[in-house]
Order: structure tokens, then sequence, then C-alpha cells
């Protein structure tokens, strides 16, 4: 068997980035690296590199979430993005949908210890969620699928006027322009390429935001979600 890599030092960065949550981000990142990597979360030769390429890539995200907002992690895996971004915004009101029972158990015991009250963990997936989470004002999401097929998933899950908040590569632009025609049958009015995270991360996280009008997934989804809302639950006499 060969030796688990070690976790580097936090650097100053994360000081600055996290805080007063500083310490349970350290935390975090000692779970990531120690359970996060022997139940198959995150694989050991990300472990030297967890500060830098995943903890602060995904904590700079909080530079363009609007404030007191709902925000789903969709795919939300080890976490990432969404437990960096309730580390560094308790204003949010976070929920990290994850489909697989091993991910979410890990999730939850990270929420519990860290004490994220303002963070709720779902089991499902962005399909059979829709209609039974309240429509999110931001729906985030990193290296989960190709951009029109996550745009598929998540655009449906926010409430009229949100945004997805997308942690992609070099390749979001290129993404971006192939996703355009797919983009638009969602009803997405709009869509741009940012890069944040200037003075901690090196090179600059890029985010693609995407925009919805009034009726987030279009037609289509309004439909799905006016069945679902019929449906509901119902009291028993």
């Amino acid at each position: 068997m060969t030796e688990a890599a070690e976790l580097p030092p936090a650097p100053e960065e994360a000081r600055e980035v996290f805080g007063e949550r500083f310490l349970e981000a350290v935390r975090y990142a000692e779970l990531l690296a120690d359970i996060g990597v022997t139940r198959g979360l995150i694989g050991p030769r990300e472990v030297p590199r967890l500060w830098e390429r995943h903890l602060l890539n995904c904590a700079v995200l909080s530079e363009v979430v609007p404030e007191g907002v709902t925000v789903c992690d969709v795919g939300s895996g080890a976490g990432l993005p969404g437990i960096p971004l309730a580390l560094t915004r308790p204003d949010l009101r976070i929920t990290l949908l994850e489909p697989l029972l091993r991910r979410t158990n890990f999730l939850q015991e990270v929420v519990e210890l860290l004490g994220l009250e303002h963070v709720t963990v779902v089991r499902g997936r962005a399909e059979e969620v829709l209609g039974k989470l309240p429509p999110m004002h931001v729906v985030t999401a990193r290296a989960v699928a190709p951009l029109d097929r996550l745009a598929g998933w998540g655009v449906p899950l926010l409430r009229p006027y949100g945004e997805m908040l997308l942690l992609k590569g070099d390749t979001a632009e290129e993404e971006l322009k192939h996703a355009r025609a797919a983009l638009s049958k969602l009803g997405v009015v709009g869509t741009s390429v940012l890069h944040v995270g200037e003075g901690i991360v090196d090179p600059l996280s890029t985010v693609v935001r995407v925009e919805v009008g009034e009726s987030p997934g279009g037609v289509r989804f309004a439909a799905k979600r006016a069945k679902a809302a019929r449906k509901g639950p119902r009291r028993r006499r």
C-alpha cells in the first residue's frame, strides 16, 4: 500500500478568506484528506493541493453570490463548492444536493461537525427533487457535467430571474458557445464568464454565470413544476 499524502499547512490566504471560520475550514480539509480519501470522495493525489485547487478555488465563488439568498449545490459530492461557500457566507441558506448515499453521509457528518446550521443535505438527483425543493435564487456546481447537460438539471430548480454559478475550467468559453442553443430553450436570457479570486488563487477561478428569465427551464419544466405542486403531500382524513 502507498502511504497517504500529507495535507500541507493552510496558506495565509485561507485565513483571509475564511476569517472567523478558519479553524472549521482546517477541520474540513483534514476530513477530506482523511476519510474523504478512504471513502473515495477525493483522490489521494489531490491531498497536497487541497487548499489551492479545491477549498480556496471554491470559496472565492462567494465574490459573485448575492447576499442572503438560497443556494442549491447540485452534485455536491464531497461538498465542493457548497461547504467552502457555507464557511465564507453564513448569510446564505444552502442545500447540498447529492444522489449517492456514501457522499450524503459524509456531507451530513461535516455539516454537523462544523456546526453549519444554515446548510441542509438532501439526497437525490436534480430531476427528482423538482417541485419538492423550493425554487432557488442560485444553483452552483463544479466539475459535474458539460454545460448544456448541467443547465438541464440546474436551471429548472431556479426561481424566476435566478442564476446558475458554475465553476468551470479553461474550456468555459468554448462550452458556453456550444451550449447556447440548449440554454435558450431552457429560458436562459443571459450568460457571462467571470474570473474571481484576485490575490487569493492563481490561476483565477473561472465562473460561468447563467441567468434565467420569467420561466426557468422553459415551458416543459413549468408544466412539470405545476404538476408536482398539484400532487403535493395530501392530508389524511
